[in-house]
C-alpha cells in the first residue's frame, strides 16, 4: 500500500453520510471538491464500484490515495534573504510578518529577486500549494505597501486559510494619510472595481462589471490647514487596490501614491516646507497594513496582530504633529 494511502472506518455515527461528506470528516485540511479528486476505493472489495453520493455504512472501510505533493516548482526560485524579516508570528503552519515598504510580495513581471517570498523562503519552507513563485501566499500587500503579511508553511494551513480569506472571516484594518479633510467621521465606501480599459496596471470604480468591494474609512485626525487627514480603513473585500481606488474616487487619494494619488496639483498650497519636501521627494504611498485578527487555520485559536508602523509614516506624523 501507498504510504499516501489512507484506511478509514465506518462507525455507528456515520451511518448514513454521504461517502465525499464522510470522507471530508476524515480529512478536515481538504476541501470537498479537492476529496472528489481522490482515488477512493473500497478498502474489503477493491472490485466494487462505488459512487461519492454512496451512503456510508456500520464496518465499511474505505482507501483513499492522497496527491504526491508537489515541491520541486519552489526550487525554481532563489532562495535570497534580501531583506531582514520582521518576524510577529511562527510556527509549524504559518509565519506572520511586518513587510517593508518597496519589497515585492513575490517574483513577477521585472521583477526576479529581492521579493519578500525568497527572504522567508531562505528562513523557512512553504506551502507549495501556492504555485511555482507563490508558495504560501494566500493574500498580497502592493509593494509599497507596509504592514502585516501572513504566509502558510503547512499545506493543511494553506487551504484553511485561503477559505478564511476567501469568505473574508476575519478582520484587516490599515492606516492611510490622505489628501483631503472630510465633513464626516466614518463612512462606508461601496463601489465595484476592476481593470481600467486605458490602463491596465491601475484599477477603477465600475458601473457595470468588475467585482464588489467594500471599505469603512474612519477619521483619526485631520489637519485643515494642510489639507490632509490620517484615516483607519477596514476592508471588508479585498480587491486590487481596494483602498487607494476607493479613496481617491471619493476625493480623498493616499499621499505620496504615484498611481492614484492626484497630489501634484495639491503641493502649492502646503506652507509648511519641511511637508512640502517630505511630499515632494518621498516614494511609496502612505499606506500601512497595521491589523491583522483571525483564528489560526489549524488550532482555531484567536490571534490577533498589530504591525508597527514604518519609520516614514512615522516621520509623517511628526512632521504634521
Amino acid at each position: 500500500m501507498s504510504d499516501n494511502t489512507k484506511i478509514f472506518h465506518v462507525n455507528e455515527s456515520d451511518v448514513g453520510v454521504r461517502l465525499d461528506k464522510f470522507v471530508a470528516g476524515q480529512l478536515p485540511e481538504f476541501s470537498r471538491s479537492e476529496i472528489q479528486k481522490f482515488n477512493i476505493h473500497d478498502a474489503k472489495n477493491s472490485t466494487r464500484k462505488i459512487k461519492l453520493s454512496d451512503k456510508v455504512k456500520v464496518d465499511e472501510a474505505y482507501a483513499v490515495t492522497l496527491p504526491e505533493k508537489k515541491t520541486t516548482d519552489i526550487l525554481q526560485i532563489p532562495k535570497r534573504r534580501d531583506c531582514a524579516l520582521d518576524i510577529l508570528f511562527e510556527d509549524d503552519d504559518i509565519i506572520v510578518l511586518n513587510k517593508p515598504r518597496g519589497v515585492a510580495m513575490y517574483p513577477g513581471a521585472g521583477i526576479d529577486t529581492g521579493t519578500l517570498v525568497q527572504s522567508v523562503l531562505a528562513h523557512t519552507d512553504l506551502s507549495a500549494l501556492g504555485g511555482a513563485m507563490r508558495p504560501g501566499v494566500v493574500h498580497r500587500l502592493d509593494k509599497d505597501t507596509s504592514g502585516v503579511v501572513i504566509f502558510a508553511k503547512s499545506d493543511a494551513a494553506m487551504r484553511a486559510l485561503t477559505r478564511t480569506f476567501a469568505a473574508h472571516d476575519l478582520v484587516r484594518k490599515y492606516i492611510a494619510f490622505v489628501w483631503g479633510v472630510p465633513n464626516w467621521t466614518t463612512a462606508d465606501i461601496t463601489g465595484n472595481i476592476g481593470r481600467g480599459k486605458r490602463n491596465r496596471q491601475k484599477m477603477t470604480m465600475l458601473t457595470i462589471g468588475g467585482k464588489s468591494a467594500k471599505t469603512t474609512a474612519e477619521v483619526i485626525h485631520a489637519w485643515p490647514r494642510e489639507n490632509i487627514s490620517e484615516m483607519r480603513c477596514t476592508l471588508y473585500t479585498g480587491r486590487t487596490h481596494q483602498i487607494r481606488v476607493h479613496l481617491s474616487a471619493h476625493g480623498f487619494p493616499v499621499l505620496c501614491d504615484p498611481l492614484y494619488g492626484r497630489g501634484n496639483g495639491r503641493l502649492g498650497s502646503i506652507k509648511n516646507p519641511e511637508l512640502l519636501e517630505f511630499v515632494r521627494t518621498h516614494h511609496g504611498q502612505m499606506l500601512h497594513a497595521e491589523i491583522l485578527e483571525l483564528n489560526h487555520p489549524i488550532t482555531s485559536a484567536p490571534l490577533k496582530f498589530r504591525a508597527k508602523w514604518p519609520d516614514d509614516m512615522r516621520e509623517l506624523k511628526e512632521i504634521l504633529a
